[in-house]
């Protein structure tokens, strides 16, 4: 068995907008929840909860997001591959954002219950007591 590391649920729905790259970041961005804000060269990326985003906005919703109990070592190997590594092989998509304290995981909704079930088989802890 690979790694073991505790995880938990991020309450509420999320979704991943695209805005233009030169955009500002939106003032509808801030609030409670897991928020991150990623700027590349063509295009302005956040994640929030979906109730916030405005409609009209490019978006892709719907997910629930699971959240490594960190922190980790930067140098650390393996953390992220253990994570994804055994929804990827049963075929649920995962988008990844990485905090300096722990691993956020944004999966389809409708995947939620078989992601979390696929993640305990390969010896990862959901803790319902982490805040």
């Amino acid at each position: 068995m690979g790694l073991s590391l505790n995880l938990k649920t991020v309450p509420g729905r999320y979704a991943i907008a695209r805005l233009k790259p030169d955009a500002d970041i939106p003032d509808w961005v801030n609030g409670p929840g897991f928020v991150s804000i990623s700027r590349a060269d063509d295009e302005l990326t956040v994640v929030c909860l979906e109730d916030r985003i405005p409609s009209g906005t490019e978006i892709d919703g719907d997910w629930t997001c699971l959240r490594s109990i960190g922190p980790f070592e930067f140098g650390a190997a393996g953390i992220v591959y253990s994570l994804i590594g055994p929804l990827s092989t049963d075929g649920i998509g995962v988008f990844v954002i990485c905090t300096f304290d722990g691993e956020h995981m944004l999966i389809s909704a409708k995947d939620t219950e078989k992601a979390m079930a696929l993640l305990v088989d390969a010896g990862h802890n959901f803790d319902a007591n982490a805040a």
